[in-house]
C-alpha cells in the first residue's frame, strides 16, 4: 500500500468512496437533472437508503461529493497575488473535471429556492475555502467574499453558457489578481 493522497480530516468510508464516484459519473453522464438519487444508489450498488442515511437530500449529498473532490486549495505562493492566482487555477481545473462542474452547477440552482441547501453549502463547501484565504490574505471577509463570487460565478457562468469549462483562465487571474500586488 502506498502513501494516500488524501488531505488531513475526517476518514472517509469505503461506501463514501464508492458513492462520490458513482455521484460524479452519473453527473457526467446523466447531467444533474437526471442524476438523481436512485440512480447513484444503482451506479454505487448499494440501495437508495444507504444514501439517505448518510446525507438528507441530494444537494447534502453532491455538496459533501464537491468538498470531496475539491480537497484543500493550494494557498501557497510568494506573494498575495501569486496565492490568488494560483487559487483561481485550481478551481478553474476542479470545475473542468468530469462532472464536478456539473454537479456544482446544478446544486447551485437547487440552493436558489432552498435556504436549507444554501446554508450545507455556504458552511461546508464555501466557508473553510473563505476562512483560509481570509486568513492568508489578510483580508476581510466581504472582499473574500467578492472574490469568491466573481471567480466562481465567472467559471458556471461560462460552463453554462458553452457546455465547457472556461480554457482562457489566465484572462480571469489577470482581472481579479491586479487588486492583490
Amino acid at each position: 500500500m502506498g502513501m494516500s493522497t488524501r488531505p488531513p480530516g475526517r476518514p472517509r468510508s469505503g461506501i463514501d468512496d464508492t458513492v462520490f464516484a458513482a455521484t460524479l459519473r452519473t453527473v457526467h453522464e446523466l447531467g444533474y437533472t437526471r442524476a438523481t438519487v436512485d440512480r447513484i444508489a444503482a451506479a454505487a450498488g448499494i440501495a437508495k437508503t444507504t444514501i439517505y442515511r448518510r446525507w438528507p437530500s441530494k444537494g447534502a449529498l453532491i455538496t459533501a461529493c464537491l468538498v470531496d473532490a475539491f480537497g484543500p486549495a493550494p494557498l501557497e505562493g510568494a506573494d498575495r497575488a501569486e496565492i490568488v492566482a494560483s487559487a483561481i487555477r485550481w478551481i478553474a481545473g476542479k470545475i473542468g473535471e468530469p462532472g464536478i462542474g456539473a454537479a456544482f452547477a446544478g446544486v447551485f440552482t437547487d440552493a436558489v429556492n432552498d435556504p436549507e441547501l444554501r446554508h450545507i453549502l455556504s458552511t461546508q463547501l464555501q466557508d473553510p475555502y473563505r476562512i483560509a484565504l481570509q486568513e492568508v490574505l489578510g483580508e476581510p471577509e466581504r472582499r473574500v467574499l467578492f472574490v469568491i463570487d466573481v471567480v466562481v460565478g465567472t467559471l458556471l457562468h461560462r460552463l453554462g453558457m458553452t457546455g465547457e469549462p472556461m480554457v482562457d483562465v489566465e484572462d480571469l487571474v489577470e482581472l481579479v489578481v491586479r487588486d492583490f500586488r
